[in-house]
């Protein structure tokens, strides 16, 4: 088992046998600050996209940063603290070491309602953080430093979350490591084995290209719920055009979520196809988390027993929320902007 420090007993103690979803990822503290254009060209940033980058390259990028805002965030982690703002249960499984950060992490993730009771390791590298520069037109290109998170492996898992969990969320950026491989197949074999549904977010462009046949054969055995933008899914199944990957993944996995940006999105089964509006934006403040907030929305309506075009819709008001400020996290609860939507 891995090294671990005490559970929180407040957490620990809760019930959770009728969990919506349970999310695992990279637990990371994300850092965001806002910088001008040429912030990125003189640091040698990729626009746009998630680096993944050393301890010293992270030290040297937050010294250069200017004053920001530090939440716990990953992917997975704020999908999670989407769903709880809709006023649905769930759950996070991510590895933090005991450290300043660790700590945040967590008071921080279960602040917005979200179980969280993984072990703090104590022995390895420091806990993870992500680095956020937010230019001018909203584009977030993201600088992210694993480390305790990278360690992730199956002893770090908790069999009875996933048991319990209606959807067993499974975060592409944490696909690297042998460890962390190896337990998205536990973790999917776990949610199978208890009636319960698997779904795999892509993450990023440079994830499908680092893993596009390892995800292939996942999606085909393990996953039943895709989410992608249009970029990832063209590039996971190599196709010249959006439909061609559309009709590809549709004949691999149970739902598809297809995010176009301001063209809304697609959700197709096998046999259906719902094409969703994008919910007005006044203006777009930071990107970040968009595509995370999308699957919160759709997941929520997807385990309360919405149909699809309603989870999309839902989907498609959190992905707007978040757009229209700072950060990627709801700052008003989604909960209360349902009566937006005809659902």
């Amino acid at each position: 088992m891995s090294d671990a420090g005490d559970l929180d007993l407040d957490v620990a103690d809760l019930d959770v046998a009728d969990l919506d979803v349970v999310g695992i990822g990279n637990a990371l503290v994300d850092i965001l600050s806002h910088e001008d254009d040429g912030f990125v060209d003189r640091h040698g940033l990729t626009r746009g996209s998630m680096a993944l980058i050393d301890s010293e390259r992270a030290a040297e990028l937050y010294t250069a940063m200017g004053p920001g805002t530090e939440i716990s965030g990953g992917s997975a982690g704020n999908t999670m603290a989407g769903i709880a703002s809709f006023g649905g249960r769930a759950a996070y499984i991510g590895r933090v070491f005991d450290d300043q950060l660790g700590g945040v992490f967590g008071h921080d993730l279960r602040a917005t309602g979200v179980v969280f009771r993984s072990r703090q390791a104590i022995s390895g590298p420091p806990t993870g953080r992500s680095l956020i520069v937010i230019t001018s037109n909203g584009e977030r290109t993201m600088n992210t430093y694993l480390g305790a998170a990278a360690l992730l492996g199956p002893d770090d898992l908790d069999p009875e979350l996933i048991a319990a969990a209606q959807v067993t969320y499974l975060e592409g950026y944490l696909w690297d490591r042998p460890e962390a491989k190896e337990a998205y197949r536990v973790a999917t074999e776990i949610a199978h084995e208890h009636g319960k549904v698997t779904a795999l977010t892509l993450s990023d462009s440079f994830c499908v290209q680092r893993h596009r046949l390892e995800w292939r054969e996942l999606i085909d055995t393990s996953v039943d719920i895709v989410f992608a933008n249009e970029d990832e899914i063209t590039m996971l199944y190599e196709t010249t055009t959006f439909r061609e990957a559309l009709e590809e993944v549709r004949t691999h996995c149970q739902i598809a979520c297809l995010t176009r940006g301001p063209t809304g999105s697609v959700i197709v089964t096998s046999e259906d196809e719902y094409v969703i509006e994008a919910h007005p934006v006044a203006r777009v403040v930071d990107t970040t988390g968009a595509g995370d907030m999308y699957a919160a929305g759709f997941l929520f309506g997807y385990t309360h027993g919405f149909d699809l075009p309603a989870a999309g819709r839902m989907a498609s008001l959190a992905a707007a929320e978040v757009l229209s400020h700072i950060g990627a996290r709801p700052e008003s609860p989604f909960r209360e902007l349902l009566d937006q939507l005809e659902v």
